[in-house]
């Protein structure tokens, strides 16, 4: 019989949450709060992160719930080379929850 895997090993796609959780990370608090208010492409999460790798905050911000869809959009870099850059944001969903765990641990406090 094989074992169950635990809910923090499951990928983003297999943790099919119904509620976000939460965090006191700080870094994860600057990257919702940001993606509450906007779309943010991924080199600027670096920096309201105050990070040099917002994917792995994403992942793992994921792995409690939520799902983070990364859009790719085409730009040109400095040089004037098109390449693509990923650009985070909140679905529905992901905004419902945050905002109803939010609302929790104002209730909380």
């Amino acid at each position: 019989m094989k074992k169950a895997q635990p809910v923090s090993k499951l990928s983003p796609s297999q943790g099919n949450h119904s509620t976000f959780l939460g965090t006191e990370n700080p870094r994860w608090l600057r990257v919702l709060w940001a993606l509450l208010t906007r779309s943010i492409p991924r080199a600027e999460l670096d920096r309201i992160a105050g990070c040099a790798n917002a994917p792995d905050i994403i992942f793992n911000l994921r792995q409690c719930g939520l799902q983070i869809p990364c859009e790719r959009i085409v730009v040109l870099d400095r040089d004037f080379k098109s390449c693509r850059v990923g650009v985070y944001h909140f679905n529905e969903s992901d905004r419902r929850k945050v905002k109803e765990w939010l609302k929790r641990r104002e209730q909380a406090a």
